[in-house]
Parts: C-alpha cells; structure tokens; sequence
C-alpha cells in the first residue's frame, strides 16, 4: 500500500506541474499575439539559469512576469536561455559527487515550456581546449585568482562555489579542484555566448537574478563593462513579493527617503507584521524558517540572574550570497566570531547567548562549515558565560533581545528587529541597514573591539531614541515599499516549496496602467525610476 500511495502523489505532483506550464504557455503565446512590434526600440535581454532546473521559481516567475509587462508595453525582450551551455551548473551539482553531471535534458524541456511565445537565444556549450590545457594542474588558489583574456572568471565563480559547496573556507581537494574547473569553464561559455548576444542585440538593459551566482554575475560583469545597465532580482520579505534594484539584489540596497514618515495607518500595519514576525510566523522564498517557537526554559532564566547582564549574539550563514558584502570589517563572519570569543573570555559577568542561524540546518541546504562546527572546535558552549542555541532549536530569540543589555549581530536581518524593540545593536559586518542611524557599525575590527569593550562595561548603555523610529521606518519601506507584490498574479505551488503558478487572469492584468507592480518595474527598467510601490 505505501508503494500505491506513493504513486498517486507522483502522479498527482506530476500532473499539477503539468497544469502549471499550460497556463504559463498559454498566457506566453497571448502576450506574443498582443504585444506591440516594438520595431525600433532597443530590447531588454533576460537571464535566469540559476534560479530553477525544473518548475517554476518565484524568481522565474517576477522575471517572466517582469518581461510580459515590458512586452506589452512594446519594448522587445531577448531571453538568455542555457541550452546546456555549462558542464556544470550551481543548481544542477551534485555537492557529494561532483562528477554527476546536471539533468540538462529537464532543465531545457522545462524552458521550451516557459518561454512559448517569446525570443530565445540558447547557449550551448563548445569545450575550449586552451582553456582546458591552462586550468589543468593549478592548485585551487591559483583557480580563484584565475583571469583569461582579461575576464576574472575565479572572482566570478567563488561565491557560487562556496554556496554550492556550503562552506566558506574551501578545501583544496580533488573534488573541489574539479568542481572550480567546471565552473570556470561554464563561465567562460557564458561569457563568449553572452557578449555576442550583446553585440548583436544592443540591449538597453539586462536584468538577471541575483547577481552573484557565476552565470548571471558574468552576464552582469559583461553588460556593465559595456556601460549597459543592469537589474538585479530576488525574493521579497512578504510571500510573493520581489526585490529588484539597480544595484546587487543580494546587498539588499535601500535608500530611505528622508522624508518619509509613518502614518498612523503605517505603524499599525507594521505593527500587525511584527507581531507575526516575533511569533515566528513568516517565510522567504516558501520557506518558513521556524516551525514552531518556544520560550526560554526557566532553567535559563535562573542562569541568567546568576550574571551581572546577557548579551546575545546572532550569526549568519556563512555561505551566503549575502556574506560577500557583508565581509567589509572582517574577512569573514568566523573571523568575526574569533574576536567576539576573546573578549567572552574575559568578560565571565556577563552570560552570551550564541544563536546560529535556523538556515544552517534547512533540509537539503545544510552548512558543511556550520557555527555548531566553530562551537565544538573551540569548545565554546563549555564556557560557564555562554549558553548556545544550535539552529534546530526554535527558541523565541525576541524574548532574550528584550532582556538583553545590548544586542550583536553579524549583518541578519534580526539586528533590525532587536533595533524595533529599542536594543543598542553592535554589527560586526555591512547590512542594507547599517547606512542609517540604526545600528553600530565600527570601520575596522580594532574599533569594533574598543566599542564592543565600551558597551560591556559601561553601567548602562542609553539607544539614541532616532535609532527605533529609523530602524521602524526602514523596515516599513523595505517590507511595503520595496518589496514588490506579485499575489495578483501567483499562487504558491501546492507540492513545491517556493515554487509557484500562475493565477488565472487575462492579459491586460499585465499592462502596466492595470498593475502597479508592473508599472513600477517598467518604469524602474526603462526609465530608471525607483523599484518602490509608492
């Protein structure tokens, strides 16, 4: 009987999929009869490899979505499409067998389906043997510094191998070595197809998402040495929403107008979202970090009146595509965590509580460089003035902000929140919050040591009032203003998490005086206005 059922929800997952791409083929071949010939007009090109081997991704979705309204508005849209133009790619690696080749044949029967209607240039891959005879033997350093014919392809591939590989520090082993080859090699691919498509074509603009995976971050390197202007996209923080920007998506840039100021509605609302938040109830991406979430025991509590103050720190995932612009101060967050270890060391009156990121520990996204890794290595939680929280265990983090003498934070998004509850927040790496009146970011690891000592042993530590009501504003703008809502259009995927279809609407939904989403993204692409709902 398990085997039956097993079947039927394959079937049943099978044929939702199915029903999935019908509709997007079905709206694709309607926007073609009805957009304008666009003759004339400098197109938009689009490129998305590494955000969907098979389904639909929220991010393909905003970047469908995004092309649709374009169309119809009459600018003519290139889609960048990979054909199996890589030997390897960052979703279709397998990180324990790296020899495993990616399910191409699945990936490109899906984007047949996805772009229907739409002008598609493939990249297929042609091996360059030169370029295999000059990778062949260099050690995995030499790898990361490698340049050929004046493109950094090793700066282009790092981050996606260091995501791929769950790890910051790399090891220099064979399968790494190999891995980085491949990657190499797939840039390369990229890169050849890529600027003939931008010679050819003369795009206005190239929106790609993320920016930081190889296949789009050298797409972006290509078009922007071209001075052609770039967009960058990811998930929002509100479910179904998108984050486009000129800038790097993964940095997260916000500016925040100096004028704006919450309306009573506004703190309501906002109020009503953190609320959710500081129960544990949101998700990014279709991911829903926390499962549940449970209160301090009264164990803890007890511990903690046996100190003169706590302190909590909360670390990132250091894998992240993120951490590359978060490492400004220190090279990296375990660099971070190094120094903050010293002086836990000489400070037993005060009781540290270690929190690693939930993500570190998410199914099929792992870390294999984890922070429980760096606690064991350095026996941390033996310390008497340190209680650690590993990443499965769903503890209201809230709870101990608000008991809390001040707050630490790498560059995660809950040093805001701690800033919303009135905590003085001490950041040890560059965040999109870190550029207002928020939080404290010291301009080298010798300050942010003098300043962390400052706030330990001061009797109290007095927040500037400005810093809650900007961190109030900023995060109402980022969740509201910047995250651009596309529910109008999308359903969560019933089998898929973060996968999504489409809703059933006609075409005119996607014109831009019938959406503002679209507007605003049409606007934002060809007439560089803000990626912000107004």
């Amino acid at each position: 009987m398990p085997s039956i059922s097993y079947s039927f929800e394959a079937i049943k997952r099978r044929w939702a999929h199915r029903n999935a791409n019908r509709r997007f083929q079905k709206m694709g071949l309607r926007v073609k009869e009805q957009a304008p010939s666009g003759e004339g007009v400098l197109p938009v090109v689009f490129f998305n490899a590494s955000t969907r081997l098979e389904n639909t991704s929220q991010n393909a979705a905003f970047s469908q979505l995004a092309s649709w309204g374009l169309r119809l508005s009459g600018t003519p849209v290139v889609h960048f499409v990979c054909g199996a133009g890589m030997p390897r790619c960052v979703l279709g690696t397998n990180r324990d067998d790296t020899a495993i080749a990616p399910p191409c044949r699945k990936c490109i029967s899906q984007s047949v389906r996805t772009y229907t209607g739409a002008k598609a240039e493939w990249c297929i891959y042609h091996a360059d043997e030169t370029l295999e005879a000059a990778l062949a033997g260099l050690s995995l350093a030499e790898m990361v510094d490698f340049v050929y014919q004046d493109l950094p392809l090793g700066e282009l591939v790092l981050s996606s191998l260091r995501w791929t590989l769950r790890r910051h520090h790399l090891l220099d082993d064979e399968p790494t070595r190999f891995l980085c080859s491949q990657f190499l090699l797939s840039a390369w691919s990229i890169a050849q197809k890529f600027s003939a498509l931008l010679d050819k074509v003369k795009p206005q603009a190239v929106v790609v998402f993320n920016g930081m995976f190889f296949p789009e971050a050298t797409a972006r390197y290509l078009a922007r040495r071209r001075d052609v202007r770039v967009i960058t996209h990811e998930v929002g923080f509100r479910p179904l929403s998108g984050f486009f920007t000129a800038g790097a998506a993964t940095a997260s840039p916000i500016d925040l107008p100096p004028d704006f100021v919450l309306t009573p509605k506004q703190e309501s609302e906002l109020d009503a979202y953190l609320e959710q938040r500081f129960q544990g109830n949101f998700q990014m991406a279709g991911v829903r970090f926390w499962p549940e979430m449970n209160g301090m025991p009264p164990a803890f509590w007890e511990k903690a009146r046996s100190f003169k103050q706590v302190v909590p720190i909360f670390t990132n995932v250091v894998f992240d595509t993120s951490q590359t612009h978060a490492n400004v101060v220190f090279p990296h967050m375990f660099a971070w965590l190094g120094m903050v270890l010293e002086v836990i060391r000489l400070h037993p009156e005060t009781l540290f509580v270690l929190r690693a990121h939930p993500d570190e520990n998410r199914p099929g996204k792992e870390s294999r460089e984890s922070v429980a890794q760096w606690v064991d290595r350095n026996q941390v939680d033996k310390l008497p003035n340190v209680h650690y929280l590993d990443a499965d265990q769903y503890i209201n983090s809230y709870e101990v902000i608000q008991a809390s003498k001040f707050t630490m934070v790498y560059n995660s998004t809950i040093g805001l929140e701690a800033a919303i509850l009135g905590s003085t927040v001490l950041c040890g790496g560059e965040s999109r919050f870190t550029q207002d009146e928020i939080a404290i970011l010291p301009e080298s690891q010798s300050a942010f040591r003098q300043k962390l000592e400052e706030l330990l042993q001061s009797e109290q530590v007095d927040t500037p009032p400005a810093f809650k009501q900007n961190a109030r504003r900023f995060f109402y703008y980022q969740v509201f203003h910047r995250a651009l809502p596309f529910e109008e259009f999308l359903l969560e995927d019933k089998y898929w998490k973060g996968y999504v279809r489409l809703k059933n609407f006609d075409w005119q939904a996607l014109l831009p005086e019938n959406s503002e989403t679209m507007r605003v993204i049409v606007n934002g692409i060809l007439e560089e206005e803000p990626f912000a709902m107004p």
